[in-house]
């Protein structure tokens, strides 16, 4: 199979699909792989590390796009890159489709199997390939917070971790799944107080066994949030429901009576967002002001620390890459069901639920989509 690996076109993702070492186990499996021209660079990975690996460089995305069987990315292709695909290819990357309609639309007109990494599951629960890059955006979340806080950010002049004779910020992070519990070890570490929420009592549990005294953990209700919210320095918002739209949880109200200059940091808003006041921000200008409070929305946070987060991404996905490209994608996919749960799109149909249920548009059962 050839396997086509574009260069990330989203504002300052310097991201990339496969990594040297992953070309160099798919070249072993008997495949080729087409890398475009500076690809990896600004990560220090050059054309001619691909070239050691067994790849070949082509010059532009569309040679990849109009050549390659498998395509392998990072975040959800661009307008220009979804007018590329075509029925019978397969795209492998992060999608995020709930909040991006139009994006849902594009994919479905252009008959291409699209599987999600963020909806992969796995025999033991949670979402492989979603969980590195939740790992990197929770840790990542607290330094953007504490750097937001500072004056010139528009913060209210708050250190993290306070100094002696006066007290630590206050920290609370919604969700306590792999992004939020990262959140929650950098913000101990630096001293915060700070305090989980979660709707899942046995997860508040271990959370309580893992930090013990060092971090306070509540149960999720409205007046729990609202609680909390109101008379925090930092929200980091770390909810997740795999496929759907983040639920709101911070009401714009809730934000108006935060005080000036605290921050939220909304890791949910690849998913939309868990606040009222969030909307999507880039690399290039992260933050903005809503009621007061300053709201950090990067849709692609790990992007920021790119070598970090393209080698943890790529230990997770090559074992997925490697079985698309050997079976194809359909014996793949029928295969493994948990591979299978990643499918969002395929063949000019929406195949996962909460997906479908978000965009409007109409569901077809996986294995019957396949099957047809």
């Amino acid at each position: 199979m050839l396997i086509g690996v574009p260069k990330e076109v989203k504002v300052h993702e310097y991201r990339v699909g496969m990594t040297p070492g992953a070309v160099r186990e798919a070249v072993a499996h008997g495949h080729q792989v087409l890398v475009e021209r500076g690809a990896a660079a600004r990560q220090g990975i050059h054309d001619a590390d691909y070239v050691r690996a067994g790849a070949s460089i082509a010059e532009t995305d569309e040679e990849v796009f109009v050549k390659a069987d498998l395509i392998v990315k990072v975040k959800e292709p661009q307008p220009d890159e979804c007018r590329r695909l075509r029925d019978g290819q397969t795209l492998f990357t992060y999608l995020h489709l709930a909040p991006d309609p139009e994006q849902a639309k594009a994919l479905v007109r252009s008959g291409v199997t699209a599987i999600a990494y963020e909806t992969v599951t796995s025999p033991r629960g949670g979402l492989p390939l979603l969980a590195p890059m939740s790992e990197v955006a929770g840790r990542m979340a607290v330094q953007a917070g504490a750097h937001c806080l500072e004056m010139e950010q528009g913060g209210r002049g708050m250190l993290l971790g306070g100094v002696a004779g006066v007290p630590a910020a206050r920290v609370t992070v919604l969700g306590g799944g792999v992004s939020g519990i990262n959140a929650a070890r950098m913000a101990i570490g630096l001293e915060a107080r700070v305090t989980v929420i979660d709707v899942d009592v046995g997860r508040l549990y271990t959370i309580n066994q893992q930090f013990g005294a060092a971090v306070d953990t509540a149960f999720s209700s409205r007046a729990t949030i609202e609680e909390h919210v109101v008379a925090s320095d930092l929200v980091i918002g770390a909810v997740l429901v795999p496929g759907a739209q983040a639920p709101k949880l911070v009401t714009r109200e809730m934000v108006r009576a935060m005080p000036n200059g605290s921050v939220i940091v909304d890791i949910a808003i690849d998913q939309g967002g868990c606040a009222e006041t969030s909307r999507p921000t880039t690399h290039a200008q992260p933050t903005y002001v809503e009621e007061g409070v300053v709201h950090y929305c990067v849709t692609n946070m790990p992007g920021a620390v790119a070598r970090t987060s393209t080698f943890a991404l790529n230990n997770a996905t090559l074992p997925f890459v490697l079985a698309i490209a050997d079976k194809g994608a359909k014996r793949a996919l029928a295969d493994d069901p948990y591979l299978r749960t990643g499918l969002n799109v395929h063949a000019g149909r929406v195949t996962h639920r909460a997906v479908s249920e978000a965009t409007g548009l109409p569901f077809t059962e996986a294995d019957a989509a396949l099957s047809s």
